[in-house]
């Protein structure tokens, strides 16, 4: 697929042109990434202080094999067990992981694979995130789907049996302000089951009223919780604040919101440490708010542009199947998922051993739902992709295929009264 997602001085103000060169190369020019923005909500949660203090004190090189078979032989997985998990030591078990993990994935998921599917319905963005297609100097074609537009693409969603959604926008509340959002959730209720959310992180009260609107769920990347890595990569906008951004399962739980996942995009920076970040955060948020359903998602960095002003750190299938393995080992009732930036060959896989939830018929567009799912060619605008996936198979393909594994594919299994 050629890569849509560039930059170039020739659609650039000479003034835009400066600013981006300023911010890349000055960092006294930049936000304090540390420090809350105007209007945004402080918690001052007592989490944030607990992942980070064990992240920045772990040291996974001093774990051995001894450690790694100790923490399979234990009935309850610590802290500690994870960490030995997570580490190269634990590489020559993964075998041993990967059963460990099968048996209790069967025991609190039994058979079932849940299935759901992504709809853009914007992809303006006002921040300067410089691994992300939709980063504001990217030159890619916006969009923002009117309300009817909005409805015809779900209308072709739900007409292919797909019963869950999760709605995306690019983060810009100038272009997707809060009651856009909400209007966006009301009309999803008419025609699904299960409503995520996976946009800038808001206020307490704004998640309450996207609650009311219909949303039960709400997923935010961290993206990487290293704050140094993550000062660097993010040079603009209301996500450069890594605190504000932190909080935002927290604040949606308190909004009400039923649900909240979580995730690190594993490449970014030392992807052992944003593993065992990424499982803490979850970790003490479910002993804070243990009625909340709560899940993990494990993405990996996928081909982008500018790979050279981020020095990424490759994560193999081998490495992504390890820290899965040590999720599940870790948190048994949370739910993991695997996006389509995987293979299908690897989803085929994990959701055999620890997985229990994945994407299908996936779009990252804007607007071209119908032309994917019915094959028709369409003259409308469309909105290009936020990154390019790598298992495009559609509901039905997925269904069979999931079932063809002895696996039970699921398009939801929660009802309102």
């Amino acid at each position: 697929m050629e890569n849509k997602f560039f930059v170039d001085s020739e659609y650039l103000s000479p003034q835009a042109l400066a600013k981006k060169h300023l911010l890349e190369n000055d960092p006294s020019s930049r936000l304090d990434h540390m420090k809350y923005m105007k209007g945004m909500e402080e918690i001052n949660s007592d989490v944030c202080s607990k992942v980070i203090a064990a992240m920045d004190l772990y040291d996974y090189s001093k774990y051995t094999a001894k450690d790694v078979k100790a923490a399979l032989d234990h009935e309850k997985c610590s802290v500690d067990d994870l960490k030995a998990l997570l580490s190269p030591a634990a590489m020559p078990f993964l075998e041993e992981m990967a059963q460990k993990a099968r048996l209790i994935t069967s025991r609190h998921f039994g058979n079932t694979v849940y299935l759901f599917t992504p709809l853009y319905i914007s992809n303006y963005c006002e921040n300067y995130c410089v691994y992300c297609g939709f980063n504001c100097y990217n030159h890619i074609n916006r969009m923002k789907l009117s309300q009817e537009q909005i409805e015809s693409e779900m209308k072709v969603i739900a007409d292919s049996g797909m019963e869950e959604i999760l709605i995306l926008t690019g983060e810009s509340r100038s272009k997707s302000d809060i009651e856009y959002i909400g209007n966006a959730c009301k009309l999803a209720r008419k025609y699904f089951r299960m409503i995520g959310l996976e946009i800038y992180p808001v206020n307490t009260d704004e998640y309450r009223y996207l609650h009311e609107c219909g949303a039960d769920y709400v997923t935010v990347f961290q993206e990487t919780y290293d704050r140094d890595k993550y000062e660097t990569l993010h040079l603009l906008g209301h996500k450069r604040i890594w605190p504000y951004r932190f909080d935002a399962q927290e604040r949606a739980l308190m909004g009400g919101m039923r649900g909240v996942v979580f995730s690190a995009l594993l490449g970014l920076s030392d992807f052992r440490k944003d593993a065992l970040a990424t499982a803490l955060h979850l970790y003490y948020l479910q002993r804070k708010y243990p009625h909340a359903e709560m899940s993990l998602s494990c993405p990996r960095l996928r081909p982008i542009i500018n790979n050279d002003k981020i020095n990424s750190l490759d994560v193999h299938e081998k490495q992504l199947c390890q820290i899965i393995c040590a999720y599940r080992i870790f948190l048994p009732f949370a739910g993991i998922t695997v996006s389509s930036r995987e293979s299908a060959e690897f989803r085929n896989g994990i959701v055999k051993i620890a997985a229990t939830k994945i994407s299908a018929g996936v779009s990252t567009g804007i607007g071209d739902h119908e032309s994917k799912y019915k094959g028709k060619n369409s003259d409308k605008n469309q909105g290009d992709e936020q990154f390019e996936i790598d298992d495009s198979r559609s509901l039905d393909k997925m269904y069979v295929d999931i079932s063809g594994e002895g696996l039970q594919p699921v398009l939801n299994d929660y009802i309102y009264l």
